[in-house]
């Protein structure tokens, strides 16, 4: 009995939903945005991403992770591309006054939510090699982001896990900086200085102008 005591402790894989809650959620919010400010129907995104989500979470319960990562890349891009038409297309309509202030307001916290997530998606899928790699790994004690648990030592089956990337690209959306965590890779620092330019874009240059037009 004692010699099993000492075994040492399996960590839980870490649970995929959080991350395909957070995908659905902004199928949801483009399903709000008026058609203009979406690429298609605002029901394509929401289209898309379902079927993608439900093959995700099939090929990670069998065992198929090289698929998995490959749909969830793909899933990324397309709500990433979303969020790039929808910007691109307030922007431009922000001369002609084609939106009345009222929905401006509510495109600008529409996209900027959608940023936060899409962001989070993305470090969440590729730092460390994604969940499936951290998950073998039992102990993230390397990676793309420099987490205040990885120097704390609290827990020595920690890992990031997506609320913790969520944490991390709303901080980006907010401050336009690094608070507690800190990227320690070329591609993360790019990623952010990324997010920090959408959000601005769609806050403080779109927020501003819907207000001054009330």
């Amino acid at each position: 009995m004692s010699h099993l005591s000492q075994l040492p402790e399996t960590p839980k894989p870490e649970p995929r939903w959080p991350a395909l809650v957070g995908l659905l959620a902004i199928g949801g919010i483009f399903l709000a945005l008026p058609e203009p400010l979406t690429p298609g129907p605002n029901w394509l995104l929401l289209a898309l991403i379902v079927p993608l989500g439900i093959a995700a979470v099939v090929t990670h319960r069998i065992g198929r992770h090289d698929v998995n990562h490959a749909i969830g890349i793909a899933l990324s891009v397309i709500v990433t591309a979303g969020l790039a038409w929808s910007l691109g297309a307030l922007i431009a309509g922000l001369p002609s006054h084609r939106e009345p202030a009222t929905a401006l307001l509510r495109s600008a916290v529409a996209i900027w939510v959608s940023n936060t997530i899409v962001f989070a998606s993305w470090y969440w899928r590729l730092d460390a090699g994604g969940p499936h790699q951290r998950d073998l790994r039992g102990k993230h004690v390397e990676g793309a982001f420099l987490f205040p648990q990885m120097m704390a030592h609290m827990d020595r089956h920690w890992s990031p896990g997506f609320v913790d990337y969520l944490h991390l690209a709303f901080n980006t959306s907010t401050a336009f900086s690094p608070t507690d965590v800190a990227p320690l890779t070329r591609w993360a620092k790019m990623m952010m200085m990324a997010q920090s330019l959408i959000s601005l874009g769609s806050i403080v240059i779109l927020a501003a102008r819907a207000v001054n037009v009330l």
